[in-house]
This record gives structure tokens, C-alpha cells and sequence, in this order.
């Protein structure tokens, strides 16, 4: 599933990983601080932070790419 802008493959896995870091990063954190697992809730909270980073990288790199 790629799609092509400038002749270079641009992949999804960005995307898709970073969407899938969020969830993951919400339901470890709400288990996490609902059960009273400081550890858990920690993880759930850096798998949040490297999701937004992953958008953020995928969002940056489209908007390099588009000259106003």
C-alpha cells in the first residue's frame, strides 16, 4: 500500500504505527493507574509520547515536501 508524490514510495508504517502506539499507550495507561501499577501507567505514558512523535514526524516530512 504505498502511494507515490514525487516518484518516491511513500509508506503508511508511520502512520499506522503511530495510531497503534496511541491505543496501545491509552489502554496500558488506564490499566495501568486503574489497577495502582505505577509501572504499567509509566509505559502506557512513553508509548503515548512515541506515538505523537511518530505523527508529528509523518506530518512534518508531508509538509516539507509542499512549497507555498
Amino acid at each position: 500500500m504505498a502511494t507515490y508524490a514525487e516518484e518516491k514510495p511513500m509508506f503508511l508504517a508511520k502512520k499506522f504505527g503511530g495510531i497503534l502506539l496511541l491505543v496501545l499507550g491509552f489502554v496500558i495507561t488506564a490499566y495501568g493507574f486503574g489497577t495502582e501499577s505505577n509501572g504499567l501507567g509509566i509505559l502506557g505514558l512513553v508509548l503515548l509520547a512515541c506515538g505523537v512523535v511518530l505523527l508529528i514526524l509523518k506530518i512534518v516530512r508531508r509538509n516539507q515536501s509542499a512549497p507555498l
